[in-house]
């Protein structure tokens, strides 16, 4: 099972509302819609895996904090993320990050 955060990003709503019209179409059924997400899920889980070798790092003051299920859920205040060309600050912004090495990515 690979990890839907990225259903919620541009992209993801694209499909997702996209099998929604084919569903009212009655193009699709909505098991092939399900199984499209899925198959979303992990070519972008593999894809941002592999393909992806930006860093950033960040720094600001701690608000809060949790790790749960193998994720974890940031939010800091004052913000500043860097990468080698360009400096960032933020007022506010919730950072959620997932094991990557898990067995969610081992469905390939």
């Amino acid at each position: 099972m690979s990890y839907q955060l990225y259903r919620n990003t541009t992209l993801g709503n694209c499909l997702q509302e996209t099998l929604d019209e084919l569903i009212q179409s009655q193009q699709i059924s909505p098991q092939l819609a399900i199984r499209v997400l899925l198959e979303f899920d992990k070519a972008i889980n593999h894809a941002l895996s592999q393909r992806v070798r930006n860093r950033v790092t960040f720094k600001g003051d701690l608000n809060t904090y949790r790790f749960c299920d193998n994720v974890w859920t940031l939010v800091l205040k004052k913000a500043e993320f860097n990468d080698c060309l360009t400096k960032i600050k933020v007022d506010k912004v919730k950072i959620v990050a997932c094991d990557g090495r898990s067995g969610a990515q081992k469905d390939d």
